[in-house]
């Protein structure tokens, strides 16, 4: 498909946190939450790193090979399961909970940037092998962020009474009613009756979630050699049971993050702070916190609860049920990453702006437990726009950088630009203010006491003028509502409830419009080590 691209820097945008784009810029004050700065030299050093952590290669392979039991896998997706078991091949890692039909656009486009810098790593470094990797959040319970998506700002929304973990749901009537009104959408397009069957081949009813997410998924990526790893898994939990039972027994992981925590608020907004025990426990449809019922150093009959279960156990109990039933454990936010960088052999995780803030937390947990901690990638944003939005912005006469301007800012632009009258009073205050000079001689020579209030005076009349100039300014800009509507309704259609369309809209409309090709055309616009923000212009 014919399109455009434009990049500018992601501070230009005005839509990202100051300590991601402090981390792009390598500010001074972050240097001591990560390793590796984002470069070639950076990625060589990562390697060395994980060269000296060993990986259950094998256990690995053999799981994600039970995962995909009865769906194809293309011939770069086999190949790269083979190189897995070879001590030379390294995971490049994005993760995301199983939001239905993907949820917001991101979840794209961050899978592709692991796929684009997989592959320009294996052209720079011969040595070794790149895979990507998507690692499915599938344990996550939060259904209200994971159960809907936006479709052209419509709402389309999940209702289900099923509780616990989203990837352990399954897909229900209510659930398959959601296709029919996407297709109500996106039927009239090309590929929309193609999405549509799509979905209902991936989400049949009774269906997991996660398997659903994984099949849709791999069909969408297959052919890019993406592998997929549902970690809620009994063999791969088993192998991170010593970092369970030092979870348990220790807390290492609240007492390693609250000093880095310490260290980041004096600059920055801390994106999570976890709790004294960061895991979970899950049975059934069920998931809640593990929690100890006192202080284990003043209280040595100390126990171990799930309240929302009523289970309780002793130290000992506890690493018994921990023994026989791996899979009821499952790490939170703080150490979700380590288990990941576990059972991976992975030397670069891309995430978005809050995902890199509370990895920059974690780099003492990963020490405590002598993990490798990766090197950290801002994930690749785009903004997608087509020829005739393009061309009414030109015809406003502005361009793609003014798109990240405020409505109020681009509309006061518009009318400085095109209004025939006279706005700006700047001249008349400046005589002003050159008479009040003058007063504040004459006062002075008179009473030398005058003097502060011939300046009170001057104050108030200038406060008074600048509120006349902005008076005359909303009287003018009262006479371009034509072009008002116009700004309005194009930051309305690229930017969605005034956020960055890939935050909010999900793939549907695109794929409908473009098929298998929009894809294409994300992978090719990629960027692997260069971190800059896009905007592609469909012609």
């Amino acid at each position: 498909m014919n399109c455009t691209t434009n990049f500018l820097p992601y501070q230009r945008t005005g839509y990202f946190s100051a300590i991601a784009i402090d981390y792009l810029q390598q500010h001074k004050q972050l240097q001591p939450f990560y390793n590796y700065e984002v470069s070639v030299d950076g990625i060589k050093k990562s390697i060395e790193s994980r060269k000296a952590f060993s990986t259950n290669r094998k256990l690995l392979v053999d799981e994600l090979r039970k995962q995909y039991t009865g769906i194809s896998l293309s011939a770069k997706q086999e190949q790269h399961l083979q190189s897995l078991l070879s001590e030379n091949t390294f995971t490049i890692t994005t993760a995301h909970q199983p939001n239905i039909f993907t949820g917001p656009l991101f979840f794209i486009y961050k899978i592709f940037h692991a796929i684009k810098l997989a592959d320009e790593l294996a052209d720079e470094l011969t040595d070794y092998k790149f895979v990507p990797v998507y690692y499915m959040g599938s344990e996550d319970a939060d259904l209200d962020e994971l159960g809907f998506i936006n479709l052209d700002s419509n709402k389309i929304m999940w209702n289900t009474k099923q509780t616990g973990a989203v990837g352990r749901m399954k897909v229900d009537k209510a659930f398959i009613k959601l296709i029919d009104l996407i297709h109500g959408q996106v039927g009239v397009h090309s590929y929309g009756k193609e999405l549509t069957d799509l979905f209902k081949q991936f989400y049949a009813e009774g269906k997991t979630i996660q398997q659903a997410t994984l099949e849709l998924v791999n069909h969408l990526f297959a052919d890019f050699g993406l592998l997929i790893l549902i970690p809620d898994n009994a063999a791969l939990k088993r192998s991170f049971q010593s970092v369970f039972e030092k979870e348990l027994t220790d807390e290492f992981s609240h007492k390693a993050v609250v000093q880095t925590i310490n260290e980041l608020r004096k600059s920055y907004k801390i994106q999570t702070s976890g709790r004294e025990l960061n895991l979970f426990y899950s049975i059934d449809d069920k998931k809640e916190r593990i929690e100890v019922t006192s202080n284990k150093l003043q209280d040595s009959s100390y126990k171990f609860q799930v309240p929302g279960l009523k289970k309780e156990w002793s130290k000992d109990e506890i690493l018994t049920e921990l023994n026989d039933y791996p899979e009821r454990f499952s790490a939170n936010v703080i150490l979700r990453g380590v288990f990941q960088e576990t059972i991976l052999p992975n030397i670069a995780f891309v995430g978005g702006g809050g995902e890199l803030a509370y990895w920059l937390e974690l780099k003492k947990v990963f020490e405590a437990v002598n993990v490798p901690y990766p090197m950290l990638i801002l994930r690749n944003s785009f903004l997608w726009m087509n020829k005739k939005q393009l061309e009414r912005l030109n015809k406003l006469g502005f361009h793609i950088n003014d798109l990240f301007k405020k409505q109020e800012e681009l509309l006061n632009e518009w009318v400085r630009k095109n209004s025939a009258k006279q706005l700006s009073i700047t001249g008349e205050v400046e005589k002003i203010d050159s008479l009040y000079q003058q007063l504040q001689t004459i006062s002075e020579n008179v009473d030398i006491t005058l003097s502060q209030h011939t300046k009170a005076l001057q104050a108030k009349s200038l406060k008074q003028l600048k509120g006349l100039e902005k008076k005359i300014f909303r009287a003018e800009k009262r006479n371009f509502e034509t072009q008002k509507q116009q700004i309005e309704k194009l930051k309305h259609e690229l930017f969605p409830a005034n956020s960055l369309q890939e935050r909010s809209e999900n793939f549907s409309l695109l794929y409908a419009q473009f098929g298998k090709e929009w894809l294409q055309t994300i992978y090719n616009s990629s960027k692997g080590l260069a971190q800059e923000f896009c905007v592609i212009v469909a012609e």
